[in-house]
Parts: C-alpha cells; structure tokens; sequence
C-alpha cells in the first residue's frame, strides 16, 4: 500500500483495535490469473503475535488455493468520505478522499478438524459473546455437518501497516473544518472520531 509519511500509522495497538472495530476484510492471495478475494469476518485471536482466525465454506474455489505457509494480506477498510475542494482555504485546490485501511500481511495456518471448535467459539467471543450459551446447547448432529464445509484457518501477522489519511496535509483550520463538516454531514460522523 502507497503510504506517504504524514498518513502512515505505526501505532500496532491502535491498528489492532481498528482491526477489532472494522472486523469484516478482504482475504487477498495469488491467483493463477487473477487474485483470489473473499469477504470474510476476522477475529483477533493473540495480539502478539498478531494471530487472526476466520473461516470459509470449502465449496468457495479460493479456500483450494490455500495451503499452509501461503502468503496472504488481509485489508481492512474503515469509514471513508469524499472531501470538497471547497473546504479549504484557497480555491487552488481538487477533491480528495479521507479513508483509514489497515493491511496484515501474513501466513495461513489451516485449522485441524479438533481446532475448528476453539476458532468458532473465538469468533463468538469476539462478535457475540451471548450467543456462546446458545451455540453451546446446539447439537452435534446439526454443528459437525456444518464444521465439515469449513475451511477454519488464523494467519500468523509478520507486517502491518496502517493508513489514515485525515488531511494531516491541511491547515489545523482546514482540518477542522473537514472534520466538522463529516461530525454534520450524516454519513460520515464515524470518520470525524477519527480526525
């Protein structure tokens, strides 16, 4: 990913916690032809080392493409929002576009059958911990079919990288201004948390 300095964000807890808040990403790896992307739920399992865990239905073409120790970046995107030229000070000036996204590069780990149980319950912890009772109580007759026609797998996280692009490149002014304007546009008050 294309980083300028003023945008690039090397804060790993902060990139963590991004990751745990826009937790639904891109798994990106080689194709024969083309890259294989599938949108897919990632749950942070160990924070260091950085180890997310995820799953796929077996009849999706991409999981055949995985092996363990394959290369794959997993893309975060969070909130976004056009910026108006007219938001600025001088009028010498074009659209743009505010955006964080965060990229995890890594290897696959596949998940043994035995394993699928521990990555499945990770993944209710970590998107409805209410539901574990429920999920609990459902019975191995329906639960093992379904386990059957996934892929369950983590990637071990060797690089990380983070953009926030919040117009650092702007006037405090001017930056305040934008962030007003996302705070009062009805769409995009998430990205002006971050700003």
């Amino acid at each position: 990913m294309y980083i300028p300095s003023h945008y690039r964000n090397t804060d790993t807890a902060e990139l963590i916690s991004f990751i745990r808040a826009n937790a639904f990403g891109l798994l990106v790896s080689n194709g024969e032809q083309l890259p294989n992307i599938t949108h897919l739920p990632f749950a942070v399992e160990t924070e260091n080392p950085l180890l997310l865990s995820s799953h796929l239905a077996m009849a999706n073409p991409h999981g055949k493409t995985l092996r363990n120790e394959t290369q794959v970046t997993v893309v975060f995107n969070g909130p976004h929002g056009y910026v108006s030229p007219t938001l600025y000070d001088s009028q010498q000036n074009v659209p743009t576009w505010n955006y964080i996204a965060v990229h995890a590069h890594g290897k696959i780990q596949l998940c043994r059958e035995e394993e699928k149980d521990i990555m499945l319950k990770n993944m209710i912890v970590s998107f409805e911990p209410s539901y574990q009772k429920q999920f609990d109580a459902l019975s191995d007759k329906y639960l093992d079919p379904m386990k059957k026609a996934i892929l369950a797998f983590k990637v071990k996280i060797d690089k990380l990288e983070g953009k926030f692009k919040l117009s650092q490149n702007k006037s405090a002014v001017e930056i305040e201004r934008i962030r007003d304007h996302f705070a009062q546009d009805g769409k995009n008050s998430d990205l002006a948390q971050y700003m």
